[in-house]
């Protein structure tokens, strides 16, 4: 099993940004997916998350608007688009998958999903 996020970088506030996850050695479309972020000194919290369709998304208010989370069940793929980047966006950013087609997605704990990616690194500069 593995989930390898990239797209990550180093970019100035307002720019966007589209990060990647892809999966591999599970059944990609039986699991809903999410993103979380950690800055440095923080806990590691949700940021969007999305059934196992696409139908259903959730986001913390603090992106809403500004963020995108989306999927493609043919490539295994999940995506986060950023758009209006501000420098409270700069942490690592995991990809995470739990098992279960459930609609609407539901906010779960982070310890209740089954894989999670190693992370990339997003800075926005002021």
């Amino acid at each position: 099993v593995q989930l390898v996020e990239s797209g990550g970088g180093f970019v100035q506030s307002g720019d966007s940004l589209r990060l990647s996850c892809t999966a591999s050695g599970f059944a990609f479309s039986m699991y809903s997916m999410a993103w979380f972020r950690q800055a440095p000194g923080k806990e590691r919290s949700l940021v969007a998350t999305i059934n196992w369709s696409g139908h259903s998304t959730l986001y913390t208010d603090s992106v809403k608007g500004r963020f995108t989370i989306s999927r493609d069940n043919a490539k295994n793929t999940m995506y986060l688009q950023m758009s209006s980047l501000k420098p409270e966006d700069t942490a690592v950013y995991y990809c995470a998958a739990r098992f279960g087609r459930n609609t609407p997605v539901q906010v779960a704990p982070r310890e209740t999903f089954d894989y999670w990616g190693q992370g990339t690194q997003v800075t926005v500069s002021s």
